[in-house]
């Protein structure tokens, strides 16, 4: 096996490589020196899940450590928020890394933990590995790709953490009598093994408070990519709970502080006010965190409201950490994230794989929740039921010329300074350079908008519509598509633009050959009300189908040849019902991506019925006042908003007249359509009639100058000779018989023998 040295882009980061050069290390232990290697690709399998593997030596020791990309841990729109020293709100989109963060394992250890940063040239963050924590990060100025690993233990930092967080004890077990009010298994369960996880997403928002940016030498950058790799490795504590924590905003005080405490409670109490006023009406958020540098005379390191998640006045944390040790600063943040997420203090009752919990009171390193606070969180996201059950979509952002949005008012927004230089359509006030007639949009082109007419989304498949730019605007129309409805494919239906049915479904999973298993398989498992049979579920339970929409559960296949490789928390099923084999993909609550195994709206489920929402309904069909084929005179079809996207010959809005097709919604269509597609047949229609015209004409001229020359041979023409003058020809019956030579004379046949 080739093992290579991994140079991660050293020119590709260089504007991040001075943040590992920043700080005032406080470990205990020295470092070891060791060259991580990268080890290419060891199967086909972790070439197409996205898996990377490297090799070093820990104290004299081998390990092989495998790791997959963590996704969707910054928002894709991230806001960063500096302000001048007048406290003049400033919001920024830098380039935020975000392909670059990784978890894993260690070969041969199932208890082992990696959590890796790729972004600086270098490996940087957690290794929990045989019991032992370390953090590894680049050495800095190196040429030869050495990094530096400190053995980290639990003991060196021994403080009391957090207070005024309840335990069971404090509550007289409460929380015990909760969920034994409550009958669903799944919240009673209390021990880790076998747990399983469900989804949830912590839309969390960061401040950096004055002293914490003063401390990384005032660098923007450092202070954002420090916030991402930590929160990086407390992800991957949160993991086993099922929760993503999802970076949303981050603020850096960059002058001074807007509050003012001397307990870490008053700051935890003065943070909460100020983000009500200040920070909620621009960052939706599910958590807030300030992180500080400055210590107070209480020595509580974590501060925030008990089971404060979500709610908009009290979902505040701060959290105090003053050197560069990212396990302790992870296992802190972590603790204050527990806080509002209503984890109880561990009493000496709760344990955890590790030893050490996370919601222990004492500031020791931890990395896994103890069976108390599986059992609470449980509880607790069970009674917040919308929140954190929402997947991150939208982060408000202050309007202002400059944050990359086109506002009202604005022409065009290009950024900042720097982007706005490389811009050629948009200057960096918000309005279009001279020449320019657009920035950006489907319809805009080399700053200029696109030709009424031109193309600007394609028709891809049998139920879309394509759409043109109307000449006027650098925005394309909205994206229209066929009438919910209309057959498809020979045996489906057009649902949101899609052809959907049994056996294309099962091509699309199993490959080319399967196809839609016998109804037998459909009547039998999806009344069940499992995850390997349903039609729908909630939070906690499957719901089991109804006898009229079993083809609207989960799909199942038959004469299947290949198993493509399937993505996390997706596992095939086989199910042998004499004579018939019923494969499907099994669903449960730990998926986070879309569901392969349900059957899709549009789908086919009786006469005149499709699937909707796991039902099987009727067709709707929709007044004639609205649209149907009559309505457009059989000259066109009905789009999703109901109205007429005509062919190419007639014009809309009813196809009554002609035109060039389209639709209202779709913008208007080039000339050349029609041109090329109603006048093809009449176009050459003529040609043939000028082909055959030519013709007669040739020929009847060909006939002229014959005839003319008939004429005139007939004129030239000398008269034949008078009968009995010399030369004229005997009359045959004059002539007689053949005339005989006189006697003594020979003919010419002697004559030649003589």
């Amino acid at each position: 096996m080739k093992i290579t040295l991994l140079l991660l882009g050293m020119g590709a980061f260089s504007f991040l490589s001075t943040w590992p050069l920043i700080g005032h290390c406080q470990y205990l232990n020295p470092p070891e020196v060791v060259i991580p290697l990268r080890i290419p690709g060891t199967s086909t399998e972790k070439k197409i899940t996205g898996w990377v593997s490297y090799s070093l030596h820990l104290e004299g020791q081998r390990h092989i450590v495998h790791m997959k990309a963590k996704k969707f841990l910054v928002h894709r729109h991230l806001p960063v928020v500096t302000y001048t020293d007048q406290g003049t709100v400033h919001e920024d989109q830098p380039f935020i890394p975000r392909d670059c963060y990784y978890h894993g394992y260690a070969e041969g250890d199932p208890k082992s933990l990696v959590s890796l940063c790729t972004c600086f040239a270098g490996l940087q963050g957690l290794l929990y590995i045989n019991d032992t924590f370390y953090e590894i990060k680049p050495k800095n100025l190196s040429t030869t790709f050495e990094h530096l690993v400190y053995k980290m233990h639990p003991r060196e930092v021994q403080s009391e953490s957090f207070k005024n967080v309840p335990t069971e004890e404090d509550t007289g077990n409460e929380w015990q009598m909760m969920l034994q009010e409550n009958n669903h298994p799944t919240l009673k369960q209390s021990t880790i093994g076998g747990w399983f996880v469900h989804q949830f997403w912590y839309e969390t928002g960061f401040v950096v408070d004055s002293t914490r940016f003063a401390y990384l030498r005032r660098n923007v950058t450092a202070a954002n990519m420090e916030i991402i790799s930590v929160v990086n490795i407390v992800d991957s504590y949160y993991k086993t709970l099922g929760v993503d924590i999802v970076v949303v905003a981050i603020d850096i005080w960059t002058h001074i502080d807007p509050i003012n405490s001397t307990t870490t409670r008053e700051l935890k109490n003065a943070f909460c006010t100020w983000k009500v006023q200040e920070y909620n009406p621009r960052v939706h958020h599910d958590a807030a965190v300030l992180v500080f540098n400055r210590p107070h005379g209480d020595e509580v390191t974590v501060d925030g409201n008990w089971w404060g998640l979500c709610k908009a006045s009290l979902c505040c944390t701060v959290v105090y950490h003053s050197n560069d040790n990212q396990l302790q600063y992870a296992t802190t943040m972590a603790r204050g994230l527990g806080i509002l997420t209503g984890l109880y203090n561990d009493s000496r009752y709760c344990t955890c794989e590790q030893g050490q919990c996370i919601m222990n009171t004492s500031l020791a390193i931890a990395n896994a929740f103890s069976n108390c606070s599986f059992s609470t969180f449980m509880w607790a996201t069970w009674v917040q039921r919308n929140c954190p059950y929402n997947r991150p979509l939208k982060v408000f952002h202050t309007e202002y010329c400059g944050n990359g949005v086109v506002d009202a008012g604005e022409g065009c927004d290009c950024g900042t300074v720097k982007s706005c230089a490389a811009d050629p359509c948009c200057a960096a006030n918000c309005h279009l350079k001279a020449g320019s007639g657009c920035a950006s949009g489907l319809c805009c082109k080399d700053c200029q908008v696109l030709d009424h007419g031109t193309v600007c989304r394609e028709q891809v498949n049998e139920c879309d519509l394509p759409e043109w730019c109307n000449g006027t605007s650098p925005v394309c129309p909205a994206d229209m598509y066929v009438e919910d409805g209309k057959p498809c494919l020979g045996k489906g239906f057009c649902y949101g633009g899609q052809c959907n049915n049994h056996d294309y479904q099962c091509k699309k999973i199993f490959g080319p050959e399967a196809r839609n298993a016998d109804v037998k398989c459909y009547r039998l498992l999806n009344p069940v009300g499992n995850r390997f049979g349903h039609c729908s579920r909630n939070r906690q339970t499957y719901e089991r189908c109804a006898s009229g929409d079993v083809l609207c559960g989960r799909i199942y296949c038959e004469n299947v040849k290949e198993l493509p490789v399937l993505k996390e928390h997706e596992t095939f099923v086989w199910t042998h019902l004499n004579p018939q084999h019923c494969w499907s993909i099994e669903h449960h609550f730990g998926k986070t991506g879309p569901d392969i195994g349900a059957i899709p709206d549009g789908s086919p489920c009786g006469v005149g019925k499709f699937c909707k929402n796991r039902r099987c309904v009727l067709i709707p069909q929709w007044s004639k006042n609205a649209c149907s084929p009559e309505t457009c005179l059989d000259r066109g079809i009905c789009n999703n908003r109901h109205h007429c996207h005509c062919s190419s010959e007639w014009a809309p809005p009813l196809c009554r007249r002609a035109g060039n097709g389209g639709s209202v919604d779709s913008g208007p269509p080039p000339k050349s359509n029609r041109t090329r597609d109603s006048g093809s047949k009449g176009g050459s229609l003529l040609l043939i009639l000028i082909g055959i015209l030519l013709f007669i004409l040739c020929l009847l001229i060909i006939l002229f100058i014959l005839n003319k020359k008939r004429k005139e041979d007939q004129q030239t023409e000398p008269p034949p000779p008078v009968p009995g003058e010399p030369g004229a020809p005997l009359p045959p019956a004059a002539a007689g018989p053949a005339a005989q030579p006189p006697p003594g004379q020979a003919g010419p046949k002697d004559k030649r023998k003589k």
